[in-house]
């Protein structure tokens, strides 16, 4: 495919009834992150338009780039996070005894990444298989003991695994489905690995409380769905599975877990319903709700830049701290730049030495706090900020203030 295609279709119904219902400022890949011997390389900009499907209820990014320029040098792992380490451990464990798992059982992973569930399954007893196109990060796995084929998840690769290993018991997509332009093509082909009565089951940002807590710097090229339950539900049940259970989780500021069998004597429980309410009780499939959220992402984007542009008045001096790829929608739709912050904290290797998408911002490691010391971190990675601001508390004793963006805007700490 081309570098960037449009989307006029929805990605689970088909209608072209579709309404636009949120703009944000064009942005490179959120994760494209740059060497210095590449900063003089162009790096191009593509749209953020999100659309409501008005057949389905579903919202979905207009433009689809290339999955081969956003993933293929991916450099997001999970393990990095001891806080999604222990996530996926309680995941595991919950999949498992919903599906009935037993002793020698295979468990597959779409998009395994580092593979940080899968060896959760398989110190359950789990025969495990990863699949991730991230080359490098699919070759860590499998040297880690995580067998990883480092491709897309298609429907030849799925009959592939199934003569060479058997059916799944389980087929998991941890944040996945978000970022898979042809998501039904993938959902057949799990379908028709699972064994009879065995489980499909992902973790998908929930678009509730995207809108609710604010949390437009999930909009990014990467994800191009952002999932309700009502859409799913239907959609699901077009590829022969039957959504049983849905469990709202922590993870990224608010996520769905999603149960969906094949076959059996699949029975969904009230779970269903209940979310599917609450959605329509909180006009998610209603145009002007989007509206109003456009209203209030523009309120808090004068509230930041005020913020920022008055400790800079005073002369202190600002970084961020975490690097994920919400940092490049937050930084450019609220006009964040270099002048703002001094460089960017990061607790991954695989980031730290490089530079942020476009705005080329240095990432660091957090030594440079001590070498390069800082008035106020605003914390761009705020899913995480309770464990962030833990681990530095010395900066916040010796006078330093965090700045929390989402959901609400927080400064904590005094000035010196």
């Amino acid at each position: 495919m081309t570098a960037l295609q449009v989307r006029d279709d929805c990605r689970l119904c088909g209608s072209r009834d579709l309404v636009g219902a949120i703009e944000l400022t064009p942005t490179p890949p959120a994760n494209a992150f740059v060497p210095a011997e590449k900063l003089d390389q162009r790096q191009d900009c593509f749209p953020l338009s999100i659309l409501l499907c008005r057949t389905c209820g579903h919202v979905q990014l207009r433009e689809v780039v290339d999955p081969e320029i956003l993933y293929r040098d991916y450099v997001y792992v999970s393990g990095t996070s001891p806080s999604f380490v222990k996530h996926f451990e309680t995941y595991a464990a919950a999949c498992w005894e919903r599906a009935g798992g037993a002793a020698g059982d295979l468990v597959l992973e779409v998009g395994s990444n580092d593979g940080t569930l899968l060896k959760a399954f398989a110190a359950l007893g789990a025969r495990v298989q990863g699949v991730d196109p991230a080359r490098e990060i699919a070759r860590k796995a499998a040297a880690d003991g995580i067998p990883t084929i480092p491709d897309f998840f298609s429907q030849q690769l799925a009959d592939r695994i199934r003569a060479e290993m058997g059916e799944a018991r389980i087929v998991a997509a941890n944040n996945v489905c978000a970022h898979i332009d042809d998501l039904r093509g993938v959902v057949l082909a799990a379908e028709s690995l699972l064994a009879d009565g065995g489980v499909f089951v992902f973790e998908v940002s929930y678009r509730l409380d995207v809108i609710q807590d604010l949390l437009f710097d999930t909009v990014y090229h990467e994800h191009l769905d952002y999932h309700a339950v009502k859409p799913l539900d239907r959609f699901l049940r077009s590829c022969g599975l039957t959504p049983v259970r849905v469990d709202a989780v922590p993870t990224h500021g608010g996520s769905i877990r999603v149960y969906a069998q094949k076959g059996g004597d699949a029975v969904p429980d009230g779970s269903i319903d209940a979310f599917v309410e609450k959605e329509k009780q909180a006009g998610l499939y209603d145009p002007a709700t989007y509206r109003a959220y456009s209203d209030r992402i523009a309120e808090l984007g004068n509230s930041l830049r005020a913020c920022i542009g008055e400790a800079r008045s005073q002369g202190r001096r600002v970084a961020g701290y975490g690097a994920p790829a919400k940092t490049t929608t937050l930084m450019y739709h609220l006009g964040l730049g270099p002048e703002d912050l001094a460089y960017i904290v990061d607790d991954s290797p695989l980031k730290q030495g490089l530079f942020t998408p476009g705005l080329h911002i240095p990432v660091v490691s957090k030594a440079r706090l001590a070498e390069d010391p800082v008035d106020d971190l605003l914390i761009l990675a705020w899913n995480f900020a309770g464990p962030i601001m833990k681990n530095n508390a010395a900066f916040g004793e010796a006078g330093g203030r965090f700045i929390v963006p989402l959901p609400e805007l927080e400064v904590i700490g005094h000035a010196a």
